[in-house]
């Protein structure tokens, strides 16, 4: 399977709109969405996102934090870890929280998915996005299932 992990983040005239142009600046903003839990099948490969065809069905893990509250500061991460047999994914987002500690926490989570499934961690990646409101902003970061 091929994975793509990206993030984006905007403004917008409201909080949808935000979302909606977080998502744009992501470059999954044309596409349906769908949820799906955290595990990353054997043999994937991280590829940079392509240009997806509008009205595709994409499942990801999404993280997402929204805020119409001026000087907000919005952060999402997403984290991913792999090894020899497959690998897990951690979505986190916050508000008003340091960045640094939204990654950190979200690292923490995933080492810990892949430690109670008793596996070796080979790889450990990161995504993260943050930003500091100035009307109503939103942030995104995401993993992309491709095939």
């Amino acid at each position: 399977m091929k994975i793509a992990i990206t993030s984006g983040k905007a403004e917008g005239p409201s909080k949808l709109n935000a979302f909606d142009n977080a998502l744009l600046d992501a470059g999954i903003g044309d596409v349906n969405l769908i949820k799906v839990s955290s595990i990353i099948p054997k043999g994937s490969k991280f590829v940079e996102l392509p240009k997806l065809e509008a009205g595709a069905m994409i499942n990801c893990v999404l993280a997402h934090s929204t805020s119409d509250n001026k000087g907000d500061i919005i952060s999402a991460a997403i984290a991913v870890a792999t090894s020899e047999d497959f690998g897990c994914v951690v979505e986190n987002s916050a508000l008003n929280k340091d960045p640094e500690e939204v990654k950190e926490k979200a690292v923490f989570m995933v080492k810990e998915m892949m430690k109670i499934r008793e596996m070796e961690i080979n790889k450990i990646i990161v995504e993260t996005q943050s930003h500091v409101v100035k009307d109503e902003g939103s942030v995104v970061a995401a993993v992309v299932y491709l095939e």
